[in-house]
């Protein structure tokens, strides 16, 4: 991965959905990675709001670094929280999701979570 230039149209953004209770995924916890061949560096961690989403852009402006990224979402937390029962170890407890960005637009990555699934796509 050689691109590492700022660009300050860009951001990042996710929202969450937790498909067995049909509502948003309040209060799950996400860990944001920049990757840079073997290397893993942690930026940040939030949380998701009341509406499944962060309250601000994960990145954005000259924060924005095209580059390959990775999202884990503490499923297995956020299921255990609602009081799930999940058997020991959970089939889903860290959900990765590796992706690049090429381009300094907006990337959307949204989670459809279930105990037992997942589903992920590029956004709007």
């Amino acid at each position: 991965m050689a691109e590492t230039s700022k660009a300050d149209g860009g951001r990042l953004t996710t929202h969450v959905l937790d498909t067995a209770t049909g509502k948003p995924a309040a209060g799950l916890s996400i860990a944001l990675y920049r990757l840079d061949g073997s290397a893993r560096t942690h930026l940040k961690t939030v949380a998701t709001n009341a509406d499944g989403r962060c309250d601000a852009p994960l990145l954005a402006g000259s924060d924005f670094r095209t580059g390959e990224y990775e999202l884990v979402f503490a499923a297995g937390d956020y299921l255990r929280g609602l009081g799930t029962k999940l058997p020991n170890p959970a089939f889903l407890d860290c959900v990765p999701i590796r992706f690049g960005m090429a381009d300094a637009v907006h990337y959307h990555v949204p989670l459809l979570l279930s105990p037992y699934g997942y589903s992920t796509y590029r956004g709007s």
